[in-house]
């Protein structure tokens, strides 16, 4: 097929570019409320759905094992960067321009990132590159058929790729626990993302707007606190203080425990204040704990960094979906049971699933998890 001619930075603008168009579609006012704006979102849920694994495969072939940390902490705090500026605009941008003005300005930030990304982006290390040497350069670092030759540019050899061992990847402990844990950040993240929001409003009975920049400082700190999170991993590695393994389960340990008891201690707050800075605490250490379990995809596996990292990737899609069709039915039980969502009791069984969620899941992979590679 022609499409699998194409270099892979041509994949990621193609499929940004669909983004783009559904976005665009979706908030173009002539098409608002017909019935086939949802199937538009899905196509975008589907094109972004291979946006990570495909950087996570970039990462392996480009970082290397010292950088590797701080190169996806980067990259993942773009996202709460983003939400960070969402949380401050968008309420007042919905409100002077109407819902479809958001949609409107996706699509023109995801052209502007795929005109960069096709400009600069490049599929693998040149040898003259100066990471090329440290990412292992001249290696297959990239999953083949087992009758399918790689051309390497270094000398022009080839090399042959190994099968994709998928039982292995299934079956493995180590990628379990990389599994749980995203499914529990992300389970966290979505609830907060999508019911912060509520509780500020109906919980706590204050108005978004009239919040200013305090409403942000969640996302913010998970910015700040990401970018922590790489530094002090790759400086614990790189000085031979700890272990890869060690330094991965430190980290993911310190984050989600503190996280877990930001959560359960957030419908204790009352005031605007106290609210911002546990829900800034929780998600900011939960970013920090990005460090243990959402680096080590590359560790265990730095050639199918992207295949491990779709399939827990497609956890964490799927702890969205939960986590927040729970929160729901958790809230509509509580007006049930005429209990008024101003009282903290409505929230706390919203707050401590994520929290006893963090708990577990930071046990599993004290339990599970290596910063050794297991996949050649």
């Amino acid at each position: 097929m022609w499409w699998k001619k194409l270099p892979k930075r041509y994949v990621i603008v193609f499929l940004t570019f669909i983004c783009t168009l559904c976005a665009w579609w979706v908030g173009s006012s002539e098409n608002r409320g017909k019935a086939h704006s949802p199937p538009l979102v899905c196509v975008m849920g589907v094109a972004q759905g291979f946006i990570f694994p495909s950087i996570h495969t970039v990462l392996a072939q480009w970082v290397p094992p010292h950088e590797r940390s701080r190169s996806v902490s980067l990259m993942t705090s773009g996202m709460y960067f983003g939400a960070a500026v969402g949380m401050l605009v968008l309420p007042s941008l919905v409100k002077f321009r109407g819902p479809q003005s958001i949609f409107l300005a996706e699509a023109t930030l995801g052209a502007m990132w795929a005109g960069l990304w096709y400009k600069y982006a490049s599929d693998s290390p040149r040898v003259e590159h100066p990471k090329a040497t440290a990412a292992g350069f001249g290696k297959s670092l990239l999953p083949l058929r087992g009758n399918e030759k790689l051309k390497v540019e270094n000398g022009g050899h080839t090399v042959r790729g190994a099968q994709i061992p998928w039982k292995r990847i299934i079956l493995s402990l180590p990628v379990w626990a990389i599994v749980v844990n995203n499914f529990t950040f992300h389970y966290a993240l979505y609830v907060l993302m999508n019911w912060l929001p509520t509780y500020f409003e109906q919980g706590l009975q204050l108005s978004l707007q009239k919040m200013g920049s305090s409403k942000m400082m969640p996302y913010l700190n998970m910015f700040v606190f990401s970018n922590i999170g790489g530094v002090i991993a790759d400086y614990l590695i790189t000085k031979r203080i700890l272990s890869v393994t060690k330094t991965r389960k430190v980290l993911n340990t310190v984050g989600f425990v503190v996280a877990s008891f930001a959560l359960m201690a957030l419908p204790l707050f009352r005031t605007a204040g106290g609210a911002v800075f546990c829900s800034s605490v929780a998600l900011g250490f939960l970013a920090l704990g990005r460090a243990g379990f959402a680096v080590n995809h590359m560790d265990v596996a730095p050639r199918y960094a992207g295949i491990v990292m779709g399939v827990s990737n497609t956890a964490g899609t799927l702890a969205g979906i939960v986590g927040v069709d729970l929160t729901g039915r958790l809230l509509e039980a509580a007006k049930t049971a005429h209990l008024d969502l101003s009282s903290p009791e409505s929230w706390r069984a919203v707050f401590f699933i994520p929290g006893l969620l963090c708990f577990f899941s930071s046990f599993v992979f004290l339990l599970f998890s290596t910063g050794e590679r297991i996949f050649d």
